[in-house]
Formats: C-alpha cells, structure tokens, sequence
C-alpha cells in the first residue's frame, strides 16, 4: 500500500498541473522532516457513527492526509488506547451555545496525546478538517495547535446565474457546470467536487440558476433534477436554493395573474413549496429578481417588494427555509440618479418585511464596479437582515483574461463605516447582524465558475472563490494573508515565489483601477459586453447604460455631482459620511469623481491638476502591468509548466488591453479638457478614431 501511494504521488507529479484540483491538492509533502513531524500527529483517523457529513469529513481528511504525508492513514471507529492519531466527533458542547452560529462551529484541541476536532455538529466538524488541512498544506504545526472558529455569516452562499441551455450569463469559464440533460440519472463527478470546494471554504449553500431565472426550474420534470444535485451536496453540509421567476403561477400553473396578495397565487406558491420539499427537504429557500432590468414582480400589480416577499416567506410556512430578496432594481429615468434608486424603493420598507426575508443588497449602489462606495442601504435598514452580494466573475473588472484579486475590494466594502450607530458600525456588522443584533445573516458571491477544466479560466480567478468564502466565514481575516494562504495551498510553497505572487494578487486590483476607472469613474466599459472601454458612449437601449450618465464629462469638467447642489445621492448616507466624501477639496481622491464634478484645471491633493492626475493614473497603471508580469516571471522556477504559460499568456492580454484602456480613455477625456498629456508621458501614437473602430468590432453580432 505505502509503495502504491509514493508511486502514485510521484506519477502524479509527473504530470502537467491542469488546475482542476484547485486548492484541494494533497500531494506529498517535499520536506521529509516536515513530514515526520506530522506523520507522528496522523497515525490514524477515529470516527464514529453513519451520519453522511460526518463519514465526509474522517474520508477528506484521509485522503488528504494520505496524499500529504505519503502513508496510509487508516480509519477506524474510535481512538481507544492509541495515541497520535485524529479524532472527530460531535460534541454539543464543543462551541459556547451562545455565540453565533455555534451549531457550525468548531474546536480543535489535544486530548491522550491525539487531536480532537469537534463541533456541535457534522458540518462543523467538516469544516474543522479541512482547517486540519489547511494547517498541513500551509506548513502550520499540529502539535500545540489549538483553535475555536465559528462562522459570523449563517447563509454564505455562491449565486450561479446559469441557464437552462448551458449558458452562463456573465460567465468566462465555459459553460455551465449543470449538465440539465443528463440529470438526474447521470451525476457529473465535478459534482462532489464542486462541494468538496466550497465545503472546504466554509461555503454552506448554493444558488444553482440565474436570477434571470425560468420558471422550468419549478416543474415535475425538473424537481428531481434538482433534488439530484441537492443530493450530492447534502454530504458536504451544503444546500441548494433556486432563484425564481416570478410570473411562474401563470406561466407554469396556468393562473390570470401572479398578484401576491391574490389568494390563488398565494395557494399556487404554497402547494409548489410543499412540492419542493417533498422532492428536497433540506431545500434552502428561494432567491428572487423582480421589477429588475425586465423581471417581473409585484409591482406589476401595485404591490410592493415586501408584499411579494412576504407572500413567499408565507409559502414556505414551517419549512426551514429563507426567501432572499435582490434589492437591484432602477428605472430607466435619465433625468434620475441610479445611485439612489434602490434605496429609494427598499429603505422606507424596513421593518415590513416577513422574519424569513432577506434582502439581498450588491457592494455598491450602481453594480460591481471596480471600486464603488457602500450601498447607502448598508446601515439603514437596522429591521431587515441585509445579504451581502459581491461578485467573483469578472463582468467589470477584464473577464478571464485580466488578473484581479477581489478579496482587497470584498474587505474595503465589510470595512466601510456606516456610521449608522456612531464610529464602528461597518458593513461587515450590519451583514452579521452583530449591530442591529439579527439572527439572520447572508453574504453571496456571484459565481466564477464553469465547466473549463480549471473552473475559473484565469487560473488566478480560483483564488477569488477561495477569499469569498474565508471572508465569509471570518469577515476579520486579512486578504494578503488568504493570498499567500490559496498560493501555498494551489501554486508552489516556495518562499520567494510565494511572497512574489502574493505581491501581485496584492496589488492587481489596484493596478486594475488605475488604468480603467480612476479617480472614481465608473461604468465606461464597452456596451451590453462590458468589455473593454467606451467612454463616449452616449445612445443605448437606456440613458442610465450609457457611459456619459454617469462621467458627466464636459469642458467644464468631470464628474457625477451628488452633493445637494447635484442629485444629492450623499444625503442617503450619515451624517459623519457625508463629511468623509461631501467636500471636493477632501474626498478621498478614490471617490473624488463619485460625488463631485471637479474642473479639469482644479489642483488636487497631489499637486497635480484633475486633468494632469486623470492623465498619470492611467499612464501609471498600464505600465504597472509589466511590473504584474515581472512578479510572475519570478516566481517562474517554482511553478508547473503549463500553469506558468497560462498565465503569462493571460498577462500578455492585460498588459495590450490596458494601453487600449489608456488610449481610449485618455483621447476621449482630451477631446474634453483641451489639454496635452502631460510631461513625462507620450501621447497616444493611435487616434481617437481607430480605438473607436477596434471598439465596435467588438459591438458587433
């Protein structure tokens, strides 16, 4: 057996590293004093009992174990005399009852000379062997160790917007992972893989469709596939929640209307909910779009938002499930300010909403910009327990061609101060529930994920899903930290190389920002795609998708003015933030464009003119691309092959994309401030004209 495993290890590492493992890779460790050292503290893995989740975690943890230290790690039903070894067991006093969400806690400690992993439940026990994990594959050591975790956010969700047909909206990664037509008969083993992530993060529940949802997910001949997928979950303490179209009384129950507050709508929602958990019992709930970009909703009918909330809330009845509710919504109003619409609609509903809704607000009041202030709904709605929506797939921020690490804007988002209950009262309390003392909580990332071998596209990407969900069990932990933590765990656990490619995970967002959006521009990106630039943009299918809604660029200046003399967008937030951003003079330079239009020949804090800082932002962050290249370059004789030459071809993109960024930007903005681009930058060899015709190649169908 022990020859067997080396030759399989060794085979394995033989082998081009395709990504597909993703952090869960368990190959043996190199450093065999390292290993002796652990090998003494995992003789043997005791468990006892059938329960699924339990029987997961004793069978994850030997076969990381296995892989990691290159010896048998036999499984047994308790400790009894032997010492050295692992032991897993539910203890209902393992966490103090008391803290929040202790159910899901864990504790770690040594007792006769083995290590106990133990929680209040299975999950939670899962969930501490994969900490035991983690701690082996980062190096950390097991003898001494001792730890207390429990999650701060009950429902960390990932929100995939897949389609029935395959596709992903928003999606760079492939197609969908769902394989629709082979279910439920067929069970893709990327399936249990799938869960294996997300369980191995903390991650507890999955949205498998589109917000833009079909109501197909809703019938006899659809159910069991779902329940196929819940299936595969269930061991992994993971369930599965279904976004729903909200017409589906009349387009699947054949009813006149879909009025929440019409009786036989109300009986059509209930039967089909009690049909859900007959077919899935664990089913978690339904995520819900309406009177969006389109939707359907109860508006339709004079209903508000909580009334057509509160109707399924009703539906799901005593059945241990949740109705999450997207507070995206705005009006094609282009004398308005979308900015303030969504709070507009939902903070005057605070406090009328059903105690099984939650309603689900993005980072940002516009919609997953590169750097967006809070939603103004963080911190006023202390009634309603708010989920966190954050985005993993790339819509805004270069697709799967460009790297941006995304746990630095996840923790600048939880970090923000509403100020709601004076200093301290950050995002990440109120989506706790910790400030207005809930005992519903939510965060959810729109997923990344596809059916391309790596699951990302980007390799870098996987390193998005791993922060989202470490961030959403311990909004406290430092993303450097989860940086250098996933490139141990997936890359190479070479000092230099990791130190090199934890510096670019650190700083690519940042570099990201500066050549596409600085200064607090937002939405320029290239219509319907949004890919690439398109700062001129002027006509679309709403004045609110275009690009000049939102710069208000003019010879005067630059800028969305929502100070009271503007749209007066700042009043929706405290007083203290309102000082924080109110005053050209003192915004933060990240934000000065969100609020103010400032003159293209105002200094700034820099010493530097609007137009001359515009300027050197952009020059400055294209050219810090090479600088991304070079950190990877280094990091080069540590890394797989083949990993290696995806990346660097990926950086390459970057690197062209941002000069067209640039150019774009800079000609377009010039055209407005009549100025030359300053000293020591060259100007654009290409024109205006050309950027604009690479520009359309890509508008066209």
């Amino acid at each position: 057996m022990l020859l067997l495993l080396v030759f399989v290890a060794a085979a394995h590492r033989g082998v081009a590293d395709d990504g597909y493992r993703l952090w869960l890779k368990y190959d043996r460790l190199a450093d065999a004093g390292q290993r002796a050292q652990y090998q003494k503290a995992a003789r043997f893995v005791a468990v006892a009992g059938p329960d699924p989740v339990l029987r997961t975690a004793a069978a994850e943890l030997q076969r990381g174990l296995q892989g990691l230290l290159g010896q048998p790690v036999p499984m047994q039903a308790s400790a009894g005399p032997l010492s050295g070894g692992i032991v897993l067991k539910v203890e209902r006093n393992a966490i103090d009852a008391s803290a929040p969400n202790a159910p899901e806690g864990y504790r770690i400690y040594a007792e006769k000379n083995n290590l106990v992993v133990a929680s209040p439940s299975a999950a939670g026990v899962l969930y501490g062997a994969y900490a035991v994990l983690r701690r082996v594959q980062t190096g950390g050591a097991l003898a001494g160790w001792a730890v207390r975790s429990t999650p701060r956010i009950r429902y960390r969700l990932l929100n995939h917007w897949d389609n029935p047909n395959g596709t992903v909206e928003r999606g760079y990664a492939g197609s969908s992972i769902w394989k629709w037509e082979e279910l439920p008969q067929r069970l893709d083993p990327r399936y249990t893989d799938y869960a294996r992530a997300n369980a191995s993060i903390g991650l507890n529940g999955v949205v498998v469709n589109n917000v833009n949802a079909s109501a197909r997910y809703l019938t006899p001949e659809y159910l069991p596939k779902v329940a196929a997928l819940a299936g595969v979950m269930r061991p992994y303490g993971i369930r599965v929640y279904l976004s729903v179209f909200w017409a589906a009384p009349k387009v699947i129950g054949g009813l006149p209307t879909a009025d929440p507050l019409d009786p036989a709508v109300q009986k059509w929602w209930a039967n089909k909910t009690d049909e859900i958990y007959r077919a899935i019992p664990d089913f978690g709930g339904f995520l819900v779009k309406a009177n969006s970009e389109g939707e359907p909703g109860p508006q339709d009918y004079q209903r508000t938002h909580a009334d057509g909330a509160n109707m399924l809330a009703k539906a799901l009845g005593t059945h241990d499930g949740v109705v999450m509710w997207r507070a995206f919504v705005y009006k094609a109003d282009g004398s308005g300010d979308r900015f303030k619409e969504a709070y507009q609609d939902f903070q005057p509903l605070d406090g009328k909403f059903d105690p099984k809704v939650l309603v689900q607000v993005k980072n940002g009041p516009i919609d997953f910009q590169a750097r967006e202030p809070f939603h103004p709904l963080f911190g006023a709605m202390p009634r309603t327990p708010l989920v966190l929506e954050v985005q993993l797939t790339q819509e805004y921020l270069g697709f799967a061609t460009h790297a941006v690490y995304l746990g630095p804007l996840i923790k600048e988002c939880l970090e923000a101060d509403t100020h709601a209950q004076g200093p301290g009262s950050t995002v990440a309390k109120v989506v706790a529930g910790s400030l207005d003392h809930h005992a519903q909580s939510g965060i959810a990332g729109v997923a990344n994920i596809g059916s391309v071998r790596n699951w990302t596209g980007h390799p870098l990407g996987q390193a998005n899903w791993y922060a989202f969900g470490r961030l959403a069990w311990d909004h406290t932990l430092d993303p450097g930290a989860l940086a250098e933590e996933w490139t141990r765990m997936s890359l190479t656990t070479n000092a230099a190389a990791v130190r090199s490619i934890t510096a670019l995970l650190d700083q690519s967002r940042s570099i990201y920002v500066r050549y596409t959006t600085p200064l607090g521009l937002h939405h320029i990106m290239g219509e319907s795609i949004h890919y690439g630039p398109q700062p001129w943009l002027a006509k679309a299918g709403r004045p609110d998708w275009t690009a000049v809604y939102y710069h208000r660029g003019d010879s005067v200046g630059l800028g969305f003015d929502r100070t009271a003399a503007g749209s007066n967008a700042l009043a929706l937030y405290q007083p203290a933030v309102q000082k924080q951003w109110g005053s050209a003079a003192t915004c933060p330079l990240d934000y000065l464009l969100w609020f103010h239009h400032v003159g293209w020949k105002q200094p700034l804090s820099t010493g530097r003119t609007l137009w001359n800082e515009l300027c050197h932002r952009y020059y400055t962050g294209a050219d810090s691309v090479a600088w991304l290249q070079k950190q990877w370059a280094a990091a080069r004789p540590a890394l797989d092959a083949a990993v290696y030459a995806d990346v660097a071809s990926r950086l390459q993109i970057q690197q062209q994309e941002a000069y067209w960024w640039r150019d774009a930007c800079v000609l377009y903005f010039q055209t407005l401030a009549r100025q030359p681009v300053p000293a020591p930058f060259a100007p654009p060899t290409r024109t205006l004209a050309d950027i604009k015709r690479q520009v359309q190649v890509y508008q066209l169908k």
